[in-house]
């Protein structure tokens, strides 16, 4: 899957994926790869895998396009 960086929240660890499908994604610190939080950018192009949690759809394995 493929989306854009819609928010980042560095100080809390975590932000959302605009997906291309038009879902927003969660996603956490833990899930980058090899791109830090706190250069991420609104905007920004990602590749990611997407699960459904409890809470809702959640980005993993984040990594840029």
């Amino acid at each position: 899957m493929t989306g854009a960086i819609k928010i980042v929240n560095s100080a809390r660890g975590f932000g959302f994926i605009a997906g291309d499908d038009g879902v927003d994604y969660f996603f956490h610190r833990a899930e980058l790869l090899g791109l830090p939080l706190e250069e991420l950018k609104a905007g920004q192009r990602v590749r990611f895998e997407t699960h459904m949690t409890k809470r809702g759809p959640r980005a993993a394995a984040v990594s840029e396009a």
